[in-house]
């Protein structure tokens, strides 16, 4: 029942997160956070392909991969598994990279930047090292790498989440996108490594039973 109370949740936000790019992708013109861009940069073409790359790519990495932590699908359909984890790296890692570039045009300046910046390279980072660790055989560092890596993925929810609870708090939009810009993701890779640290832990008492 507790499993039940926190994976419902999970995974409607992460549906309902992944599919907004539908937004961008059904309607033309300025919406969105694409109203606070100037002309000069909605005009480029490399930053245009690398937005619609991020937002597409990283929307499906976020629809499919909280399904790869269900046991079941991973003991009794391996290949389904498979399968999904394939989707799910190619995207995440064409996502990260480009949302390396946009990072360097965010909003509010260098800070914002910075903290997406870091999250683009984390989110890269831990994917290609669960998807090495996979072809090496190491399934729990594969294992342990992908719950950071969706965790850093979890941040395109957290984000929407935090950003209009301090707006409440704080009230100027640009002080609240700033300190989102690292708040959408340091909590969640925290919440990563207790996960992983009291898998471990179970695993000790596991050995020692």
């Amino acid at each position: 029942m507790k499993k039940k109370i926190f994976w419902i949740p999970f995974a409607v936000l992460s549906v309902l997160i992944g599919l907004y790019p539908l937004k961008y992708l059904l309607n033309a013109g300025k919406i969105g956070i694409l109203n606070g861009k100037p002309d000069w940069l909605l005009n480029s073409e490399t930053w245009k392909l690398s937005f619609y790359t991020h937002i597409v790519l990283g929307g499906v990495a976020l629809l499919i991969g909280w399904i790869q932590f269900n046991k079941k699908l991973r003991l009794h359909k391996p290949y389904v598994h498979q399968f999904i984890g394939k989707i799910y790296v190619v995207s995440v890692l064409l996502s990260s990279f480009s949302g390396f570039y946009i990072a360097l045009f965010a909003d509010q300046g260098l800070w914002a930047s910075l903290g997406f910046s870091c999250l683009a390279v984390i989110w890269f980072y831990t994917t290609l090292m669960a998807y090495l660790a996979v072809r090496n055989k190491q399934f729990l560092r594969h294992q342990n790498m992908m719950i950071y890596s969706y965790a850093a993925c979890f941040a395109a929810v957290t984000l929407r989440i935090w950003l209009p609870v301090l707006i409440i708090i704080i009230g100027d939009y640009g002080t609240c996108y700033i300190i989102v810009a690292w708040l959408s993701w340091i909590p969640n890779l925290f919440v990563a490594y207790l996960i992983v640290k009291r898998a471990a832990f179970n695993n000790i008492l596991i050995a020692k039973s």
